[in-house]
């Protein structure tokens, strides 16, 4: 790259058939969503073609080079060599707005604005997370994106997609709780689907014990909720409900509003206080987690990333898998290249490699072995807009087959206490 005003990067545009997408769901009544998208591209001067999703990204990165005061016009070379994004097969989710007269207003022409990244907080956003209403997601939402219009999607993998279809404008996804660890689906899904972190929200869990309006604790034969929520309120179950069956459901607000719709009066639910007042439950028992310091680390995400900055603690996280044939000596460069720079690493994960689950050692003869292959997901207390950063992505990237930049985005610094009684 030359300057921010050209672009010498070479893009695939390719024009994917179009489909309808329908994402729906109830809560308390149905409302479906529908969306009509398509592909669109736009030419340039040059020659170039590129997609609406790339060229948007390309223009984040032109503009963090500009921001990056401390190393003029490294940043943006260094980001787009490390990622390597030309995603020649992008789908753009086009929303149909319909005018006042009830029919659907022609497509607007793009605008300088269509082309600059969206804004990190405002009540017009749209934002997706997994569950229903009462939900600990829904609560992260609100936190991440105050009076945003949250959207209750059945799944994580839906979420992720109501964002790339231009349904959502954001997604708020857990990525690991402090007692039960990380949600392996979600790193598998930042692997999979092209969005961008682009920042983060830590919430108290909060459990109570919710049953029907009347129902007593000693009548409860059944306590339904999350199989993580029923682990991290075991012994308080213990003593609340000692001779109740424990069953999982796929989601603590889900079970709560099972209970109530089913009128089940033998049956609890492990839930939020939120859950209670949205169906109509009562508290057994209010605060009956284990361990009063449950937090639930979320991710913020976006079709877009963000330019990264100075002027706060930024945390950035990737993902890279080994070269073939290093060994072991590989993940000890990698962490070396930090551990020099004093970059302080927060988490580290390792998930297997799906295109490549095992790796043969040996000549094929007697006694050959076989390694899993893995892929690694790392969490680095710095920003990319910071020289060690980039320079250690640089020395990491020599070790590696494969490098992505999830997001560099700014940590939570909210404080919170161990004994709030808040819905989170």
């Amino acid at each position: 790259m030359q300057a921010a005003t050209s672009c010498d990067l070479k893009f695939r545009s390719t024009t994917p058939t179009a489909r309808n997408k329908c994402f729906s769901h109830a809560i308390p009544k149905r409302v479906a969503v529908t969306c009509g998208y398509r592909s669109e591209s736009f030419s340039f001067p040059n020659g170039v073609s590129v997609s609406r999703s790339d060229w948007q990204s390309s223009c984040a990165i032109l503009s963090s080079k500009v921001a990056s005061v401390e190393n003029p016009g490294g940043l943006a070379d260094k980001i787009a060599a490390v990622n390597g994004h030309t995603n020649g097969s992008v789908n753009l989710g086009i929303v149909a707005v319909e005018s006042t007269n009830g029919k659907l207003a022609p497509v607007q022409p793009l605008t300088i604005t269509d082309l600059s990244p969206a804004p990190l907080h405002g009540s017009s956003l749209r934002v997706a997370y997994q569950g229903v209403p009462g939900a600990y997601s829904e609560a992260a939402a609100g936190k991440a994106y105050p009076n945003c219009d949250a959207i209750p999607c059945d799944q994580f993998d839906v979420a992720f997609q109501a964002v790339e279809l231009w349904i959502a404008d954001r997604a708020v996804l857990p990525v690991e709780n402090s007692l039960g660890g990380s949600i392996h689906r979600n790193y598998d899904l930042l692997l999979r689907h092209r969005l961008h972190i682009v920042g983060e929200v830590q919430i108290p869990v909060h459990h109570c014990l919710l049953a029907l309006p009347g129902v007593r604790t000693d009548c409860v034969s059944r306590v339904i909720s999350h199989p993580q929520a029923l682990a991290q309120t075991e012994h308080s179950l213990d003593v609340l409900t000692p001779h109740a069956a424990r069953e999982a459901f796929h989601d603590t607000a889900a079970a709560a509003e099972y209970i109530a719709a089913n009128d089940l009066h033998d049956t609890a639910a492990v839930a939020s206080a939120r859950a209670a007042e949205l169906y109509n439950l009562q508290i057994l028992a209010d605060g009956i987690q284990d361990d009063p310091g449950n937090v639930t680390r979320f991710l913020m995400l976006a079709r877009e990333p963000i330019i990264p900055r100075t002027d706060r603690p930024f945390k950035t996280s990737i993902v890279f898998a080994a070269q073939e044939h290093k060994g072991t000596s590989v993940l000890f460069k990698v962490l070396s290249a930090f551990a020099f720079r004093d970059i302080s690493l927060t988490k580290i994960e390792s998930r297997p490699h799906h295109n490549r689950p095992l790796r043969v050692v040996g000549d094929g003869s007697f006694g050959t072995s076989k390694n899993f292959e893995y892929m690694f997901y790392v969490d680095f207390e710095a920003s990319m807009a910071e020289p060690r950063a980039q320079n250690a992505l640089a020395e990491v990237q020599e070790y590696t087959s494969f490098l992505r930049v999830l997001g560099s985005y700014p940590m939570d610094m909210t404080p919170w206490s161990m004994t709030s009684t808040e819905d989170a």
